[in-house]
């Protein structure tokens, strides 16, 4: 066993010599160290409903970087079905999209989480077409334990302004 190990080693040892010689090829670095257009160096800006954040918020509803902008999940918390919950809920983020200068055709990446996948064609139903005729990517998931609150689907999302 051991004369194997040092066989390999052995003929392994010009490979790996060659292999460090390689240059590697780095990222190209950001331009300006990743400033925006105007000259000015990203910042995170937290958007709260109202201007106001709470006395002790638990998490931020909206958060800008530069040109992106990521909002947290959006449930519905009253009576109704998936098309009422879906609908009410990408209405929401739609606001909040607008509110900070982006739009739902924006949108890069979404995340829906669903109370039950009994309820996937139902939510696409309401879904399709809400993002533009080239929505982003996006992951669905039913949530093993549901969704808090007890919406039927919440949906966060990453765009860009």
């Amino acid at each position: 066993m051991r004369e194997n190990r040092r066989d390999f080693i052995r003929k392994a040892a010009p490979a790996v010599a060659v292999a460090a010689a390689v240059p590697v090829i780095a990222a190209a670095p950001a331009a300006a160290d990743d400033r925006d257009p105007k000259g000015r160096k990203p910042r995170k800006e937290v958007h709260y409903p109202g201007g106001e954040p709470p006395e002790n918020p638990l998490f931020s509803p909206v958060v800008t970087y530069g040109n992106l902008v990521f909002l947290s999940g959006i449930g519905a918390h009253f009576e109704g079905d998936i098309s009422a919950h879906t609908d009410h809920v990408l209405n929401e983020l739609e606001r909040n999209l607008e509110a900070v200068g982006s739009s739902m055709a924006k949108v890069l990446k979404v995340n829906v989480y669903l109370n039950s996948l009994d309820d996937y064609d139902g939510m696409n139903a309401v879904f399709q077409g809400r993002f533009g005729p080239e929505p982003g990517v996006r992951t669905t998931i039913a949530a093993a334990a549901g969704i808090p609150g007890d919406s039927l689907v919440e949906i966060d999302c990453i765009a860009v302004i």
